[in-house]
Parts: structure tokens; C-alpha cells; sequence
């Protein structure tokens, strides 16, 4: 028998992994709407965020860092570094945040500006202790500021169009137990 809660817990993940690849495939192509050079948001950042505040159990730290390694290789960024501090920023919000309780939009929207802000110092910091060359301060700035801006945007398309809601207190978990 197809247990219903692991079969849904299953198809979020290869959604989540779906909507990795096709912002990847995005990403890559040879188009620019913006010609100001003001960088795009990191929309895999946002929606991984957005998944992890609402769904946790739907964004295993195995995926999260298969999706970032993916994309390291992809897009010839230091091997590890933005998996790795990108599953820190997520398993410390996993641990902070409750999913079933109701955090409002601007609140999460500090939560989220706070870690993400904390990993682009890091991810600095670690680029310039071994020397590497980085994009220019200004320029990651704005990639960090167009992200805030897209994550009301991303996760308004993730309850819309993938049904990504928060538990509701009193009805099971995807655990197993009731919340």
C-alpha cells in the first residue's frame, strides 16, 4: 500500500528539484532583460527558503546541498563553499522556526534578509582568506537586496501554484504526529 504522506513528501521533493533545474536552465540562457547590469535575484536562495520557513520536511539537507553542489558545478563557483554555507543558513533557520507557527510576511522577510545577509559576509570572508576573486561588493548587494525583493514574489508562486502551505495546528504532520 502507497503510504499518502511519503507519496506527497516524494513529489514535493522533485518539484523542489524541478523548479532547481529549471531556474538553473533560466539562468543560463543568453538573455538579459535587465541591460543596467543590475544582477537578478537568486530565485533558487528564495525558493529554498520558502520552502524551508513553510515545509521543512519538504527540503532534506541532502537536497538542499545536491541542488547547490549542481549548481557550483554549473556555474563554476568555488566547489562547496555556497552548498555549504547554505545549508547552515538553512539548518539554522530549520531549528529556529517553527512551520506550523504563524510568522507574518515582514517578519520572515527579517528572518530570511538576516540569514542571507550573514551568508554573503561568510561566503566573503572565505573567498578572501584563500585569496580568490570575487565579484565586486556593490554588485552582490544588489543580487542580495533583488532577492529580498523576489521572495514575496516566490513564495506568493509557491502557495499558488504548488499548493506550498504551513501545517495547520490540529491537523497531522508530516511526521506522523499530530501538531
Amino acid at each position: 500500500m502507497v503510504d499518502p504522506v511519503a507519496s506527497r513528501r516524494l513529489g514535493h521533493m522533485a518539484l523542489f528539484a524541478a523548479i532547481a533545474a529549471v531556474t538553473t536552465f533560466l539562468r543560463l540562457l543568453p538573455i538579459s532583460p535587465v541591460s543596467h547590469g543590475i544582477p537578478g535575484p537568486d530565485l533558487m536562495l528564495a525558493f529554498t527558503f520558502a520552502w524551508l520557513l513553510r515545509r521543512p520536511d519538504y527540503v532534506p539537507a541532502l537536497l538542499i546541498v545536491a541542488i547547490f553542489l549542481f549548481e557550483d558545478l554549473i556555474y563554476w563557483r568555488p566547489l562547496g563553499l555556497v552548498p555549504l554555507i547554505v545549508l547552515g543558513g538553512t539548518e539554522f533557520l530549520r531549528s529556529r522556526v517553527n512551520p506550523a507557527r504563524s510568522l507574518s510576511l515582514p517578519a520572515e522577510i527579517l528572518i530570511v534578509a538576516a540569514a542571507m545577509l550573514v551568508m554573503l559576509l561568510t561566503t566573503r570572508l572565505v573567498l578572501a582568506l584563500f585569496m580568490v576573486d570575487q565579484p565586486a561588493l556593490g554588485l552582490e548587494l544588489l543580487r542580495y537586496l533583488m532577492t529580498l525583493v523576489a521572495y514575496p514574489f516566490v513564495v506568493a508562486l509557491s502557495a499558488m501554484a504548488f499548493g506550498l502551505r504551513r501545517p495547520v495546528p490540529g491537523g497531522d504532520a508530516s511526521y506522523g504526529r499530530r501538531l
